[in-house]
């Protein structure tokens, strides 16, 4: 499995959110040759069981798989780790003082991530501990989610905050909480190119969700590097509408 962290750095992914709780779609979207994938435990039915057996068909295939997690409690973030994620996505980070403690409970060390050397992670105790704490350190991503006004007003702060590895940016969030009728809408624009010119100040990639590649292309010019383009949900509606489409034209 490459290193996602490293790799989100040096070129534009393009990954999907994926919204069924069950392994036959990972394996499924592996054969497709995603460079990565996110579940999403925030908008989908993923509990501890089904979080973990889709992480574990992701690591079987050498797909490197992000939780979207439903909020930022140190009991959830440590439950997706612990399960083998490569990392997690926090919704609606607003301050710096949140990003802060987000980065530290990611993390092994003093009030940090709770130390197990029995979990996936650590290869249920095969792992040494010195060597399991080299490796979270150097894999583990921290995703901030930037999806509110009071987080694009601080994300300056946010961004230079050590042990967030990468911002994205929610738009359609941004869109409700601006009160636009529409992704284009300038305020979430603006936004967002803010969001994009902090992460560059701080040396920091930036992701985003699209609904298309097309879109995704767009804002890969202005700097976003890794996008999640829709879902399978999309994909299976999309790509069957196309050829009843074609069947009845």
């Amino acid at each position: 499995m490459f290193n996602f962290k490293q790799s989100i750095s040096e070129q534009v992914l393009l990954g999907t959110f994926v919204k069924t709780p069950h392994p036959h779609i990972i394996e499924v979207l592996a054969i497709a040759e995603l460079p990565f994938i996110v579940l999403d435990a925030e908008h989908a039915p993923f509990d501890r069981a089904s979080l973990d057996v889709c992480i574990l068909a992701a690591r079987a295939h050498q797909l490197p798989c992000l939780v979207r997690v439903p909020d930022s409690n140190p009991s959830t973030v440590l439950n997706a780790l612990d399960c083998g994620a490569t990392g997690v996505q926090i919704p609606h980070v607003c301050t710096a003082q949140q990003a802060e403690d987000i980065a530290r409970m990611c993390h092994y060390g003093e009030r940090g991530r709770g130390y197990a050397g029995s979990s996936r992670a650590a290869c249920y105790t095969t792992k040494p501990m010195a060597q399991h704490l080299s490796d979270s350190k150097a894999k583990t991503v921290v995703i901030a989610q930037i999806e509110d006004p009071e987080g694009v007003e601080n994300i300056e702060r946010i961004a230079q905050v050590e042990g967030i590895d990468a911002l994205f940016i929610g738009q359609v969030d941004l869109t409700v909480a601006y009160g636009a009728s529409s992704v284009n809408d300038d305020r979430v624009t603006q936004a967002s190119i803010r969001i994009i010119e902090a992460a560059k100040a701080s040396h920091k990639p930036v992701g985003m969700f699209v609904a298309t590649a097309e879109a995704a292309k767009q804002w890969a010019e202005l700097g976003v590097q890794f996008f999640c383009v829709g879902s399978e949900h999309k994909m299976i509606i999309d790509g069957f509408k196309r050829e009843i489409n074609v069947m009845n034209s």
